[in-house]
């Protein structure tokens, strides 16, 4: 099978110029992705991405490659001086993230303000974009919609990867897209929390637990046994992998499960709230159903006289 070959061309990323070294060094040995994922334990999906520049290596896959392809130690030389923190800080630091999502093994997540991508219903999802510059695009909102949802397939078939979330409560009560969204949100949530690798827990308003994180957190585990610490700020996405960054984050978000609502409560809570919703459904509706009949009956004209309000039925 034949695979797209990187295009050549100047670029100013120290990742991607590593890994066109690795693409050259492989190609000068004879080996192809395939060859140097067995040796490497990747992918070849894997290779791709380091010699895009998408993927940074670790420094022990980076002295095994090295050693393979019989660089002597150019390769480890160049990784180096690759600042791999703020390379992956780059204007594509959304691309990034998702392409480890798609191969983390197991994903931990804490949510504030709204409901977390990979647990949004295509209504949500739909008044999400709508919000945004695409409402005037119809084939850009269709094609983030379709992106969205794609992210959510591999954690909603038989065996996938473990997915565990923790809500704020405000995620629940931020109300996108109005109350029948909202109702349709809730009903999703408890349909896949019912799925044995998928787990939802809600931080109620006052959690108890002492140092809750100052924003929204995901961990997420490779399949090497890697782990990754994503969060975002206003304009970019942030990464870590140094192992206190790690350790912290993971240890915070077990702290917080633990003083969070149980499973059982947090699925009460969530089908509380989608009553609740429902309600307030309906109640929209009747209104919009009276003012349209109010509007009608504005629109009458009446000749020779005031207007006469109709006459009411006896019992009515």
């Amino acid at each position: 099978m034949a695979h797209r070959r990187l295009e050549s061309g100047p670029t100013s990323s120290p990742a991607e110029m590593f890994g066109e070294a690795l693409r050259f060094a492989r190609e000068q040995a004879g080996y192809t992705q395939e060859d140097l994922g067995k040796i490497l334990n990747f992918h070849r999906t894997v290779i791709t991405r380091f010699e895009g520049g998408r993927r940074p290596m670790d420094r022990d896959s980076v002295e095994r490659a090295d050693d393979a392809l019989a660089m002597g130690g150019l390769l480890v030389r160049l990784w180096e001086r690759v600042d791999w923190q703020a390379d992956i800080e780059g204007p594509d630091w959304f691309e990034k993230f998702v392409e480890l999502e798609d191969e983390a093994v197991a994903v931990r997540v804490l949510q504030y303000c709204r409901i977390n991508g990979l647990l949004q219903c295509e209504e949500y999802v739909r008044a999400m974009f709508g919000i945004g510059n695409a409402r005037n695009n119809p084939k850009l909102l269709a094609e983030r919609i379709a992106t969205r949802l794609n992210r959510q397939r591999r954690f909603v078939v038989t065996d996938g990867p473990l997915l565990m979330v923790v809500l704020d409560e405000g995620a629940i009560r931020t109300v996108i897209g109005g109350p029948g969204v909202m109702r349709r949100q809730m009903e999703h949530l408890l349909a896949v929390s019912e799925r044995s690798n998928i787990y939802i827990q809600v931080a109620p308003f006052g959690c108890p637990v002492p140092t809750l994180p100052s924003a929204s957190m995901v961990l997420l585990l490779m399949p090497d046994g890697k782990e990754w610490v994503y969060s975002e700020s206003l304009y970019r996405g942030h990464f870590s992998d140094a192992p206190s960054v790690v350790e912290e984050s993971r240890r915070d978000f077990d702290l917080l499960r633990a003083g969070v609502l149980s499973l059982g409560d947090s699925r009460a809570l969530i089908a509380d709230a989608m009553e609740e919703y429902r309600c307030a459904e309906r109640r929209s509706q009747d209104g919009c159903l009276a003012q349209e009949q109010l509007q009608r009956g504005r629109g009458r004209v009446h000749r020779g006289g005031p207007r006469i309000p109709p006459r009411r039925r006896p019992g009515a």
